[in-house]
Protein backbone atom coordinates (compact mmCIF):
# COMPACT_ATOMS: atom_id res chain seq x y z
CA UNK A 1 0.00 0.00 0.00
CA UNK A 2 2.71 2.13 1.14
CA UNK A 3 4.30 1.55 -2.73
CA UNK A 4 1.18 3.35 -4.34
CA UNK A 5 0.94 5.87 -1.91
CA UNK A 6 5.03 6.87 -1.94
CA UNK A 7 4.24 6.93 -6.39
CA UNK A 8 1.52 9.76 -6.16
CA UNK A 9 3.50 11.63 -3.91
CA UNK A 10 6.52 11.49 -5.93
CA UNK A 11 4.08 12.27 -8.55
CA UNK A 12 2.81 15.41 -7.06
CA UNK A 13 6.35 16.74 -6.22
CA UNK A 14 7.84 16.06 -9.53
CA UNK A 15 4.66 18.54 -11.13
CA UNK A 16 5.67 21.43 -7.90
CA UNK A 17 6.19 24.33 -9.49
CA UNK A 18 7.59 26.35 -6.71
CA UNK A 19 6.22 29.07 -4.93
CA UNK A 20 2.50 30.39 -5.70
CA UNK A 21 2.83 33.85 -6.85
CA UNK A 22 1.97 36.62 -4.41
CA UNK A 23 -1.59 37.92 -5.07
CA UNK A 24 -2.01 41.54 -6.26
CA UNK A 25 -2.55 44.07 -2.86
CA UNK A 26 -5.84 45.63 -3.23
CA UNK A 27 -6.76 48.41 -2.12
CA UNK A 28 -10.21 50.25 -1.62
CA UNK A 29 -10.49 53.60 -2.99
CA UNK A 30 -10.89 55.96 -0.26
CA UNK A 31 -14.12 57.95 0.27
CA UNK A 32 -13.83 61.16 -1.52
CA UNK A 33 -15.82 64.31 -1.63
CA UNK A 34 -17.50 65.62 1.96
CA UNK A 35 -17.20 63.04 4.67
CA UNK A 36 -20.34 64.49 6.49
CA UNK A 37 -22.39 64.71 3.33
CA UNK A 38 -20.99 60.19 2.10
CA UNK A 39 -21.13 59.48 6.51
CA UNK A 40 -24.96 61.36 6.55
CA UNK A 41 -26.10 59.31 3.10
CA UNK A 42 -25.18 55.40 4.21
CA UNK A 43 -26.03 55.98 7.88
CA UNK A 44 -29.60 57.65 6.78
CA UNK A 45 -29.70 54.61 4.33
CA UNK A 46 -30.02 52.89 7.92
CA UNK A 47 -32.95 54.10 9.37
CA UNK A 48 -31.35 56.43 11.50
CA UNK A 49 -31.96 60.44 11.38
CA UNK A 50 -29.12 62.20 10.40
CA UNK A 51 -29.38 66.40 11.40
CA UNK A 52 -26.30 68.30 9.98
CA UNK A 53 -26.40 71.23 13.21
CA UNK A 54 -23.53 74.68 13.22
CA UNK A 55 -22.77 74.23 16.74
CA UNK A 56 -22.96 72.90 20.00
CA UNK A 57 -25.60 75.35 21.03
CA UNK A 58 -28.11 73.86 18.61
CA UNK A 59 -28.23 70.54 20.26
CA UNK A 60 -30.52 71.02 22.88
CA UNK A 61 -33.47 72.20 20.12
CA UNK A 62 -32.83 69.41 18.13
CA UNK A 63 -32.58 66.74 21.28
CA UNK A 64 -36.50 68.75 21.89
CA UNK A 65 -37.16 68.35 18.39
CA UNK A 66 -36.12 64.42 18.27
CA UNK A 67 -37.99 63.23 21.70
CA UNK A 68 -41.15 65.35 20.49
CA UNK A 69 -40.94 63.25 17.41
CA UNK A 70 -41.02 60.22 19.19
CA UNK A 71 -43.64 61.00 21.59
CA UNK A 72 -41.08 60.40 24.17
CA UNK A 73 -40.53 62.69 27.96
CA UNK A 74 -38.68 65.60 27.64
CA UNK A 75 -35.43 63.81 29.52
CA UNK A 76 -32.40 61.87 28.26
CA UNK A 77 -29.70 59.82 30.06
CA UNK A 78 -26.27 61.47 29.68
CA UNK A 79 -23.13 60.13 31.21
CA UNK A 80 -22.06 61.07 34.25
CA UNK A 81 -18.70 61.98 33.18
CA UNK A 82 -19.94 63.56 29.47
CA UNK A 83 -19.34 67.32 28.62
CA UNK A 84 -22.64 67.81 27.30
CA UNK A 85 -24.22 70.11 29.64
CA UNK A 86 -27.71 72.10 29.72
CA UNK A 87 -30.17 70.88 27.47
CA UNK A 88 -32.70 73.69 28.37
CA UNK A 89 -36.26 72.80 28.29
CA UNK A 90 -34.99 68.82 28.29
CA UNK A 91 -34.02 67.38 31.50
CA UNK A 92 -30.69 65.68 31.80
CA UNK A 93 -30.38 62.88 34.12
CA UNK A 94 -26.70 61.42 35.51
CA UNK A 95 -27.77 58.33 35.35
CA UNK A 96 -27.60 54.94 33.59
CA UNK A 97 -30.54 54.55 30.90
CA UNK A 98 -33.29 52.04 31.38
CA UNK A 99 -34.95 50.22 28.28
CA UNK A 100 -37.57 52.73 27.49
CA UNK A 101 -35.70 55.74 27.94
CA UNK A 102 -33.47 57.65 25.44
CA UNK A 103 -29.68 58.74 26.33
CA UNK A 104 -27.47 61.38 24.77
CA UNK A 105 -23.83 59.99 23.85
CA UNK A 106 -20.96 61.08 21.94
CA UNK A 107 -18.98 59.78 19.45
CA UNK A 108 -14.96 60.11 19.08
CA UNK A 109 -15.11 59.12 15.74
CA UNK A 110 -17.12 57.86 12.36
CA UNK A 111 -16.76 56.70 9.59
CA UNK A 112 -18.12 57.73 6.11
CA UNK A 113 -17.34 55.10 3.84
CA UNK A 114 -19.71 52.63 5.59
CA UNK A 115 -21.84 55.43 8.00
CA UNK A 116 -20.65 53.66 11.33
CA UNK A 117 -20.12 55.22 14.78
CA UNK A 118 -17.20 54.15 16.43
CA UNK A 119 -17.24 54.30 20.01
CA UNK A 120 -13.80 53.62 21.41
CA UNK A 121 -14.10 52.17 25.30
CA UNK A 122 -12.83 54.71 27.89
CA UNK A 123 -13.98 56.50 31.14
CA UNK A 124 -16.90 58.21 31.04
CA UNK A 125 -18.58 56.64 27.80
CA UNK A 126 -19.72 53.35 28.76
CA UNK A 127 -20.87 50.68 26.37
CA UNK A 128 -24.10 49.86 28.09
CA UNK A 129 -25.41 53.41 26.55
CA UNK A 130 -25.33 52.32 23.37
CA UNK A 131 -27.37 49.43 23.79
CA UNK A 132 -29.58 49.86 26.36
CA UNK A 133 -32.01 52.86 25.70
CA UNK A 134 -34.78 52.67 23.19
CA UNK A 135 -33.77 55.90 21.64
CA UNK A 136 -29.84 56.78 21.18
CA UNK A 137 -29.08 60.76 20.24
CA UNK A 138 -25.47 60.49 19.51
CA UNK A 139 -23.14 63.91 19.14
CA UNK A 140 -20.37 64.19 16.63
CA UNK A 141 -18.08 66.90 15.83
CA UNK A 142 -17.61 66.77 12.03
CA UNK A 143 -13.67 66.89 12.13
CA UNK A 144 -13.99 63.79 13.92
CA UNK A 145 -15.72 61.54 10.73
CA UNK A 146 -12.60 59.95 8.90
CA UNK A 147 -12.61 58.41 5.96
CA UNK A 148 -12.78 54.47 6.41
CA UNK A 149 -12.25 52.12 9.66
CA UNK A 150 -8.55 52.29 9.25
CA UNK A 151 -7.76 55.99 9.79
CA UNK A 152 -10.25 55.38 13.27
CA UNK A 153 -7.41 52.67 14.30
CA UNK A 154 -4.52 55.04 13.19
CA UNK A 155 -6.11 58.24 15.33
CA UNK A 156 -6.76 55.45 18.51
CA UNK A 157 -2.87 54.96 18.60
CA UNK A 158 -3.10 51.69 20.73
CA UNK A 159 -6.47 49.91 20.74
CA UNK A 160 -9.00 49.82 23.71
CA UNK A 161 -10.23 47.22 25.29
CA UNK A 162 -13.52 47.51 23.32
CA UNK A 163 -14.78 49.14 20.13
CA UNK A 164 -18.13 49.07 19.53
CA UNK A 165 -19.20 49.80 15.72
CA UNK A 166 -23.02 51.22 14.81
CA UNK A 167 -24.19 50.94 11.64
CA UNK A 168 -28.10 52.50 12.50
CA UNK A 169 -30.56 51.13 15.27
CA UNK A 170 -30.03 47.54 16.16
CA UNK A 171 -31.97 44.35 13.98
CA UNK A 172 -32.31 41.80 13.39
CA UNK A 173 -33.83 38.63 11.19
CA UNK A 174 -33.86 36.02 13.39
CA UNK A 175 -37.49 36.23 14.53
CA UNK A 176 -39.29 34.10 11.96
CA UNK A 177 -37.22 36.16 9.08
CA UNK A 178 -38.90 39.18 9.90
CA UNK A 179 -36.65 42.30 10.26
CA UNK A 180 -37.05 43.99 13.89
CA UNK A 181 -35.59 47.20 14.97
CA UNK A 182 -34.28 47.96 18.49
CA UNK A 183 -33.86 43.56 19.31
CA UNK A 184 -30.31 44.44 20.95
CA UNK A 185 -29.87 47.75 21.47
CA UNK A 186 -31.67 50.92 20.46
CA UNK A 187 -34.94 50.95 18.09
CA UNK A 188 -33.95 54.63 16.85
CA UNK A 189 -30.59 55.93 16.21
CA UNK A 190 -30.45 59.73 15.73
CA UNK A 191 -26.96 61.56 15.11
CA UNK A 192 -26.47 65.74 15.66
CA UNK A 193 -23.63 65.93 13.31
CA UNK A 194 -21.74 69.64 14.85
CA UNK A 195 -20.53 71.70 11.96
CA UNK A 196 -17.92 73.86 14.22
Amino acid sequence: MSGGRDAILQSIRSRKLGAAPKPDVYSAPKTQGDLAESFAKKLSAQFADVRMLDSMADVPAAVADILRGKNMALRVHVAPDSTVGAMGSVEVLREPPGQFDAAVTEVPFAIAETGTLAYAAAKGRPASWHFRPVLEIAILRRADIVPELEDVLTRLGTLPSTLNLVSGPSRTGDIEQTMELGAHGPKSLAVLVIKE
